[in-house]
């Protein structure tokens, strides 16, 4: 019997979808609730499972295909023995000059691996690049192997690009004119369709602003060097920065809580819980994930948090209810060695914290010049709501409990 394999449904307010991947191929086989079609919603990534076990016999999309809630995506014929798995999916374009340069070994490797399921994308990496998908280890949901991990896997053995086989026969390609320049033209995911409007209509709407101010990292650096040990013994978690900054923009919101509000028509809401949305690097873009009261939560628990935003947001699991609300943002440009930024706020929220590198730099304390661990802060703000003096002031607060993280236990 043929069962249809439906889009689900998708989260609030969300009616459509872009088709991203076809986990499978005509053929293949599938178990209940296995995964068959990736779908990319305008905040995360969602799976398409199959209602039944049995082949999949057709499928009714390509990838880049707008589908809505209740569209039918596959056919799959309960039971039965599948087909041997094409070489590549429905919506691929032919590429089998890829194949036909591929190692041997690595040809052996696909078809010979039951224990994976590779995405088309996947399949056609591990034989482009010639690796052993069974000696690698996968990053994705339930284990499953990314694209990307196989091309860290190629770099890793020295094989950072594909190599065709010397014996493999194939007609000589044209000589390429010296010089020659090469346009590739691909198509915008819904998310960054989404991010990219979401964030011109910031700056055509909101009166934007940045402030900026040092820090000096000394204290927190010391705290951490001092209690990172005994921290993650006793909670299971490492003791990063971002805890210190979360719990001092709490206090900085608590006693400017314009800055934690947003304007709604001619209306201003106030918030008297904040709810920090954390922005994290996913594969498709950025996406903002939400501690929920962080003013009630203690470092561990914030720290959890974040390690769990991440590790989901690389696996392409987190959720829409995970980056539903946000009354503030922090963005940590950082880690991937900004000096310097004007963070662009993530409506309807009224400011953003911008963390950047630290770095040592001279600094004058008590009349004498000494090295410190420095670092710049931005916060970037809708200035028809927050008022400079309450920028300035929000920020130079968490300056100050950055610098002394004592007021932070006795809120100060």
């Amino acid at each position: 019997m043929a069962t249809e394999v439906k889009v689900p449904t998708l989260g609030e307010s969300v009616t459509e979808a872009s088709i991203g991947e076809l986990l499978k191929n005509v053929g293949d086989s599938v178990a209940v609730d296995e995964p068959i079609v990736s779908l990319e919603t305008d905040k995360v990534a969602v799976e398409a499972p199959s209602p039944v076990a049995g082949v999949i016999k057709e499928f009714k999309v390509a990838v880049g295909d707008t589908v809505e809630v209740g569209a039918v995506l596959a056919i799959v014929e309960e039971g039965g023995a599948g087909a041997a798995p094409s070489s590549e999916p429905k919506a691929a374009a032919p590429d089998s000059g890829v194949e036909k340069a591929a190692p041997a070994q690595a040809k052996e490797a696909v078809g010979s691996d039951a224990s994976q399921t590779l995405s088309p994308a996947v399949r056609r990496a591990v034989l482009e690049h010639g690796v052993d998908p069974s000696t690698i280890k996968g990053t994705g949901k339930d284990g499953r192997l990314t694209k990307e991990d196989v091309i860290a896997a190629a770099k890793a053995k020295g094989d950072p690009a594909p190599a065709p086989a010397a014996s493999a026969p194939a007609p000589a390609p044209a000589p390429a004119a010296t010089g020659e320049r090469r346009e590739e033209r691909v198509k915008m995911t819904r998310m960054r369709q989404t991010i990219a409007k979401r964030l011109k209509g910031a700056q055509d709407n909101a009166a934007l602003l940045t402030t900026f101010n040092d820090v000096d990292m000394s204290a927190v650096m010391e705290a951490r060097a001092k209690y990172k040990d005994l921290f993650a013994k006793k909670h299971d978690i490492r003791l990063g920065f971002m805890g210190f900054f979360a719990k001092a923009a709490c206090l900085a919101l608590k006693d400017v809580p314009a800055v934690n509000a947003y304007i709604e028509g001619d209306e201003i809401v106030y918030h008297d819980y904040v709810d920090i949305s954390v922005a994290v690097s996913a594969p498709n873009g950025l996406v903002v994930p939400v501690i929920r009261d962080a003013q009630d939560k203690g470092f561990a628990r914030i720290e959890k948090d974040i390690a769990d935003f991440g590790k989901r947001a690389k696996e392409g699991t987190l959720t829409m209810e995970d980056m539903k609300g946000g009354t503030f943002t922090i963005s940590n440009g950082g880690v991937f060695g900004s000096l310097m930024s004007t963070p662009i706020i993530n409506p309807p929220q009224s400011a953003v914290l911008g963390l950047h590198r630290i770095e040592d730099r001279p600094v004058v304390v008590n009349g004498e010049i000494v090295i410190r661990p420095m670092m710049y802060i931005a916060l970037s703000y809708d200035h028809r709501l927050i008022d400079g003096r309450e920028a300035v002031t929000a920020l130079k607060i968490i300056k100050e409990a950055i610098e002394d993280p004592t007021r932070m236990l006795i809120d100060l």
